[in-house]
């Protein structure tokens, strides 16, 4: 056997670790010059572009314009692809318009004024004070990267967040967020105080040494800051924090500014010009703990397996093969099942349509992490990870027909109208009812991640004009291939399965089974929980990677080992419990959500609660077909793989 060079191996995990710093490929710069040396390719104002708020308090998120802020007279909306929609962002233009390289110092954009005697005025600055009692966030982007707040955190590390507060509530205990922490000014109880002025600097790089006109940004980050100002018209920054009482009983003015400053920058480049973002989160240590971890899982697994497969499987095919073959059955209990081990599964129906629909989970993943390691799914291109895993599923409809019908002849199976149509329709058809009961409550609670009726509409279109039609001429092909042969025939009487110890039961060995894989993937799946419910930006798509062949490799050898030894306890009902064996990942994977929401996140309110566990148990499904289906098809390998050396008369 050839031996594996270490340093490949070490190539590899470096190469895969620091995908992550690829930036997209083909998304193209934008040049910016002063109002006087403006040329036709480069522009001279700079557009600050809003998009949804959201709060690691509450899975409702936002638009812009629900809570009150200053509006753009020609309000305008980017073209948004699937993938933004489905995740809920909103991006829309803002007043918030800089010249370039011309600094500005308390400039003002709007007032908003509350009038007690005025009906509408009191829902507008209720739904205000909501926001900031919630610690809901801006989200600003300015040449399609988003304006961070830096600031320090602990061993004088700094963190550059994507968003940053509207405001911050002091309750009547003195108790503040922690937005209202890290200033002393804040300290009066039962008060707001919103963030009414912004100090942003935009960095940029001159092209003028390396040959391009103008300059491109690469750098944008605030400092949000709560001023009263006295005079609306004439507006100055040196002042007392904007208090916002908790009873509305006066008349209230909001004036909103902001200053700009322009820095130029001549180390950071324009390809790495997110790198002081995503550097400055934190758990690349933990990242490379948790690789270790799983590492270590599967070169245990991969020793037990070798020890099955090559000492002790072939000294028992080998004295199986002898001419006395009545001693040999007498040592070891997987031989004499032959006849039975590939007797037709109980429910085969519904086990060949979770094998099709978990094939096109797993190659669908495969792809979507394949390409965001390359760097085509990074954060700076919006939505396209959601847009790539959508069209992917979509498209592949033939391979799950395939896959499904295949199997169902091979069970046996006759109705195989019922089984493309079961393929078709009933996984996704689960995930969809799911996800439009969610879309309902988003929708009554006025939420931004509502999704359109349209695209609704289109999702449908998708799926019953597309991905039902491809099922269809997969499943075509697979009931038109012979059923997969087998290496033993079955017996007519089936055998009487003995007294089974508690370990071999099927129960304990499939809770068992979820176990190890679980292992290999739990520190990965906090940084995802944290991507989705705390809003964090998720970009070590390499690691991912690396965690998903290693998640594949582990279900595959934890399954076919308790395969074995079910195999040798004459328990020759393989079929259900190899995909259920891996596929109790899943449960494992919903504790562990259910332990995330009561220790990790603040989430408050019922609709938030709901919608938390409603989208959970979509990613739990999915997570137990694409499981499962690795775990079944390792098993069968191994099945196929050791009666087809046996000699059986």
């Amino acid at each position: 056997m050839k031996r594996i060079n270490p340093r490949f191996v070490f190539i590899t995990l470096l190469f895969l670790s620091s995908c992550y710093s690829f930036y997209l490929p083909g998304l193209a710069p934008v040049s910016f010059c002063e109002e006087e040396k403006k040329a036709e390719d480069c522009q001279s104002t700079i557009q600050l572009f809003v998009n949804r708020l959201d709060s690691v308090e509450s899975v409702l998120p936002y638009e812009y314009d629900v809570f009150d802020f200053c509006k753009d007279d020609e309000e305008k909306r980017p073209s948004e692809n699937l993938g933004q929609v489905l995740f809920g962002e909103r991006i829309e233009t803002s007043p918030y318009k800089f010249s370039f390289k011309k600094d500005v110092a308390c400039q003002k954009v709007c007032t908003k004024s509350y009038d007690k005697s005025k009906k509408e005025d009191r829902p507008n600055l209720e739904f205000l004070k909501k926001g900031m009692q919630l610690n809901y966030q801006h989200h600003w982007i300015v040449d399609n990267m988003p304006v961070t707040w830096c600031y320090d955190v602990e061993d004088g590390q700094k963190y550059c967040n994507p968003g940053f507060p509207i405001g911050c509530l002091v309750d009547n205990d003195g108790r503040a967020k922690d937005a209202c922490v890290i200033n002393a000014e804040f300290n009066k109880k039962n008060t707001y105080y919103v963030f009414n002025h912004v100090d942003i600097v935009l960095t940029y790089h001159s092209g003028d040494d390396e040959g391009w006109p103008g300059a491109r940004l690469v750098g944008a980050t605030l400092e949000p800051r709560s001023i009263n100002h006295k005079d609306e018209n004439k507006p100055s920054c040196d002042g007392l924090p904007m208090e916002v009482p908790v009873e509305f009983n006066s008349n209230l003015k909001i004036t909103y500014t902001y200053s700009v400053k322009f820095t130029q920058s001549d180390t950071i480049k324009w390809a790495s010009r997110w790198d002081y973002i995503l550097v400055s989160m934190p758990h690349t240590n933990i990242q490379w703990f948790s690789i270790m971890n799983s590492l270590v899982i599967v070169l245990f697994l991969s020793g037990m397996v070798a020890m099955i497969m090559l000492r002790t499987l072939h000294r028992d095919i080998a004295k199986y093969n002898q001419v006395d073959q009545e001693d040999a059955q007498e040592e070891s209990g997987w031989k004499q099942v032959h006849g039975d081990v590939f007797r037709s599964p109980k429910k085969g129906m519904l086990l060949s349509v979770f094998l099709g629909q978990g094939t096109q989970i797993f190659i669908m993943t495969f792809i979507t992490l394949f390409l965001a390691c390359l760097g085509f799914l990074s954060p700076a291109n919006r939505g396209a990870l959601m847009t790539c895993a959508v069209v992917l599923w979509v498209l592949l409809g033939t391979p799950a027909g395939y896959v499904s019908a295949r199997l169902y002849k091979t069970f046996g199976g006759e109705k195989w109208k019922t089984n493309v149509i079961l393929t078709a329709l009933l996984c996704p058809g689960i995930v969809f009812a799911d996800f439009f009961l969610m879309n309902l409550i988003l929708w009554v609670e006025g939420s931004s991640a509502a999704i359109p009726f349209g695209t609704l509409v289109a999702v449908l279109a998708l799926w019953f004009g597309i991905s039902v039609p491809l099922t269809f001429v997969g499943a075509y092909f697979g009931f038109k291939k012979p059923a997969i042969e087998q290496p033993v025939r079955t017996n007519q009487i089936p055998r009487q399965i003995p007294e089974q110890s508690f370990f071999t039961k099927p129960l304990p060995g499939i809770i068992m089974g979820g176990i190890l894989p679980f292992g290999c993937i739990f520190i990965q799946l906090f940084f995802i929980l944290n991507s989705i419910w705390s809003h964090q930006m998720y970009y070590m798509f390499g690691f991912l990677f690396l965690v998903f062949i290693i998640l594949v490799i582990t279900c595959s050898e934890a399954t076919i080992l308790l395969c074995y030894f079910h195999l040798c306890a004459e328990d020759y009902h393989w079929w259900w419990r190899s995909f259920l064996t891996s596929g109790f990942t899943a449960v494992y994977l919903f504790v562990y959500a259910v332990h995330y929401f009561f220790s990790k996140l603040q989430i408050v309110g019922l609709a938030s609660t709901i919608l938390y566990f409603g989208y959970t148990m979509i990613m739990v499904l999915i997570f137990f077909l694409f499981t499962g289906t690795i775990g079944f098809f390792a098993c069968f390998w191994f099945v196929n793989k050791i009666y087809s050396v046996v000699k059986v008369d």
